[in-house]
């Protein structure tokens, strides 16, 4: 009788075709980021880094706590010291780098599309272009802007 081969493949899609983890990283993007990943040096065993990764999109993505992260993925304290260290380094941002000239070259960006900005402004109610006076205090005090036209102020915060 034959024996069945039961190596299980790391796909990101699941084994044997069937759905994979949510999070997890699939093997094309493995491939493309896996050769700007640090090398271990001499010293003791480093968790594997892929593992570590979809721990850390597993915690980035549900929005969960650190030590909320499942055991699949190894220790919470292993996962956050390396996110932490890597961001520190900057490896995040070398990876970005090179994902965009690299799927650039590709035609995978469409650059008139592209624009990430993580700015998040919180207003008062108020804010909301209510009227320019309070029943209580009366008028709102005059605009703090140097500029007498707004038009010339937004523009000049754009340019500087």
């Amino acid at each position: 009788m034959a024996k069945k081969n039961t190596k299980k493949t790391r796909t990101g899609r699941g084994v044997d075709g069937k759905p994979g983890r949510r999070y997890e990283l699939a093997d094309d993007g493995w491939d493309r980021i896996e050769p700007l990943l640090p090398t271990q040096r001499r010293g003791g065993g480093w968790a594997e880094h892929r593992t570590v990764l979809n721990g850390m999109f597993w915690v980035l993505n549900a929005g969960a706590q650190w030590r909320d992260m499942p055991e699949r993925y190894g220790k919470w304290e292993t996962v956050y010291g390396r996110y932490r260290r890597w961001t520190r380094e900057g490896l995040f941002d070398r990876i970005l780098a090179r994902l965009h000239v690299s799927l650039d070259e590709y035609g995978r960006i469409d650059w008139s599309v592209f624009d990430v900005d993580g700015t998040n402004i919180r207003a008062h109610r108020c804010a909301a272009g209510g009227s320019g006076s309070s029943k209580k205090t009366g008028p709102t005090s005059p605009p703090t802007s140097p500029w007498g036209d707004p038009a010339e102020a937004l523009a000049r915060s754009f340019i500087l």
